[in-house]
């Protein structure tokens, strides 16, 4: 019974040092960190972009047979695509209109999910993981410009900020989830699944710096890991597959660094230790 009490305050000792670390980390950080996560985030709408625009007329194509249209509709679709994630990364990454930028790129994933008509669930999961991303960066827009102006933020202002950021927590969730392919080997599913535990003590705001923490870190070298698109030849489905999973996991790690630099928010276990 002894030996138990002494365990868990070492355990917890280890914790709170560990999360030490994690606080020295975002302070070092802390004048770079929200750029580069904001990069990752929309990393995967520039390439889109640009995949767009070099395959042209195999995208048309696409979209003429799945909705049988005309195709100067379909090529107007495709450019309409391009424009938008072109202009909603660079309002993001510019600093310009912050919020315009996160509507144009999230009303781009909607329409990109009814525009190819891909129901599938790992497609539908990611994307809601991706708007999760961008529910984060809206969260961070918000207390920027309550920085900017110098009054303090209303109650209803600041409660459905808090909201916001659970919302994007809980939404980033999903992209470990389809990370999860029971049919790997052992090693993949042992790690998918301790990303998930991870990801779930995010989503509740618990050690919440230390978590996002290592979650971006694990993130980073798996994706360079497993989504090698460059080793592949580029004419190959395994090559687009690859290049996908690639930026999309890069915008999930973004909305992490997000985390990891401004917190969970108010609706957290952490804060509610605070005040406890």
């Amino acid at each position: 019974m002894v030996d138990m009490m002494q365990r868990r305050p070492a355990s917890r000792e280890l914790l709170d040092r560990l999360d030490d670390h994690a606080d020295w980390l975002v302070r070092k950080s802390r004048r770079y960190l929200p750029h580069a996560a904001r990069f990752c985030l929309v990393s995967t709408f520039i390439e889109d972009g640009f995949r767009l625009l070099t395959q042209w007329s195999d995208q048309v194509d696409y979209i003429q047979s799945v909705w049988g249209i005309p195709v100067i509709f379909a090529a107007f679709f495709i450019l309409l695509n391009i424009v938008t994630q072109f202009v909603g990364s660079a309002f993001v990454l510019g600093r310009y209109r912050v919020k315009i930028g996160v509507a144009i790129l999230m009303s781009t994933v909607l329409i990109q999910t009814v525009g190819y008509n891909i129901w599938t669930r790992v497609f539908f999961m990611r994307n809601l993981s991706l708007i999760g991303s961008l529910l984060l960066l809206l969260a961070e827009a918000q207390q920027e410009t309550r920085s900017l102006l110098a009054g303090l933020p209303s109650a209803g202002e600041n409660t459905l900020r808090q909201y916001i950021l659970l919302g994007g927590r809980i939404l980033i969730i999903l992209m470990s989830l389809t990370l999860i392919h029971l049919g790997s080997s052992i090693f993949y599913v042992v790690q998918s699944i301790g990303n998930l535990i991870l990801v779930l003590l995010v989503a509740i705001g618990y050690k919440t710096k230390l978590c996002a923490t290592v979650l971006v870190i694990w993130l980073t070298g798996m994706n360079f890991y497993y989504n090698r698109f460059w080793a592949v030849n580029n004419d190959s489905l395994l090559w687009d597959f690859l290049k996908y999973d690639f930026f999309q996991t890069w915008s999930v790690i973004g909305g992490l660094g997000l985390v990891v630099a401004y917190g969970p928010g108010g609706v957290s276990v952490d804060d509610y230790k605070k005040k406890w």
